[in-house]
């Protein structure tokens, strides 16, 4: 049972070590993967920045982004504790969330931007499951898109990701006051 549980990313019930702050970078090559089918406005926030693997894939595109962190990487990043924070934002936000609060992140996420502006979190597909979850978040804030990797993605605390994943994962994007069904797309390459 422990190893179906470690194969399908069953955090709490995992016999390995988290990552401190849960912290496990995203494959640029996931992120190329969103922004050659997804486009944002100008500027865009990255409030989990990590490494910063999504900040300089965005950055490459062309994009102003506002990179911060609750921890200090050493890139210089803003301190800021994202799910504290009030004030709104005027642009997009594109993250890679703690999956421990990752349901806290898009929520948060979503309070902050203004109507038409986007949130896109590189999500494990089993966050579109759950009946609470769809109460409290999926009901009245569907996402608009849902990019599913037909590969899967390595995430690496090290930024290691050459080794295998048995973890499926997806983009999901979300337009503020988008009421409608969800898009479901692949990326393939």
């Amino acid at each position: 049972m422990n190893t179906v549980n470690n194969t399908l990313g069953a955090s709490n019930l995992s016999d390995k070590e988290r990552s401190a702050l849960d912290y496990y970078g995203t494959d640029p090559s996931a992120v190329r993967g969103l922004l050659e089918r997804e486009s944002f406005s100008h500027e865009v926030w990255e409030p989990g920045a990590g490494h910063h693997n999504i900040v300089n894939e965005l950055k490459a595109k062309g994009y102003d982004v506002k990179a911060s962190d609750i921890f200090d990487y050493g890139f210089g990043d803003e301190m800021i504790d994202f799910l504290k924070c009030g004030e709104p934002f005027g642009g997009d936000i594109v993250m890679n969330p703690p999956y421990c609060d990752a349901e806290k992140f898009v929520s948060k996420a979503l309070s902050l931007v203004g109507d038409g502006r986007k949130v896109a979190a590189f999500l494990r597909l089993q966050f579109l499951e759950g009946q609470g979850r769809y109460d409290r978040l999926m009901k009245d804030n569907p996402p608009k898109a849902v990019y599913v990797f037909v590969k899967r993605q390595v995430c690496s605390a090290k930024d290691d990701f050459t080794e295998g994943s048995a973890v499926a994962y997806c983009w999901m994007v979300w337009e503020k006051g988008f009421k409608g069904a969800p898009e479901i797309r692949w990326i393939a390459d």
